[in-house]
């Protein structure tokens, strides 16, 4: 199941790019919605290297997802790459120059059923799939909004 949106925005592709590449303050963000989050691997600097250990609760259950950044192409693309013990999650953010003041993301997520018990779930899922757009795109928003707030 596929997921994407475009958020036009009023501040520079650099800048976009630098509130959508934090993951200090992704991570801080997760952890404020419930999430808990312990980062796998030891650098400090944005790049391919980083991953995260992320366990949060939907629909009722305990769900862990292990995620990593597997592009990182400074100002316009991050990719993160995620499995869980049902799912494989694909998230991509490019960021485009509108202008010198203004840039849009592309934010795209690909979820792909580990076994049948996930693919019944996501083929049920595609019954709601309008509403689930608008939520992601309500969602993304959000995070877009929190972001740029943290880097004013």
């Amino acid at each position: 199941m596929k997921f994407s949106t475009r958020i036009d925005t009023d501040l520079p592709a650099e800048k976009l790019f630098e509130a959508i590449g934090d993951f200090d303050a992704l991570e801080r963000m997760l952890i404020g919605r419930g999430a808990s989050v312990s980062r796998i691997d030891p650098s400090q600097e944005p790049g391919i290297t980083m991953g995260w250990n992320v366990g949060f609760d939907w629909r009722g259950r305990r769900r862990d997802l292990r995620l990593a950044v597997t592009r990182f192409d400074r100002p316009e693309q991050v990719t993160m790459a995620g499995r869980s013990n049902a799912l494989d999650l694909l998230v991509n953010a490019t960021v485009v120059a509108l202008s010198r003041v203004k840039s849009r993301l592309i934010f795209e997520t690909e979820i792909k059923p580990r076994n049948m018990k996930a693919r019944l779930m996501l083929q049920t899922a595609k019954l709601g799939k309008g509403q689930m757009d608008r939520r992601f795109q309500r969602r993304v928003e959000e995070f877009v909004n929190q972001m740029r707030g943290d880097h004013g």
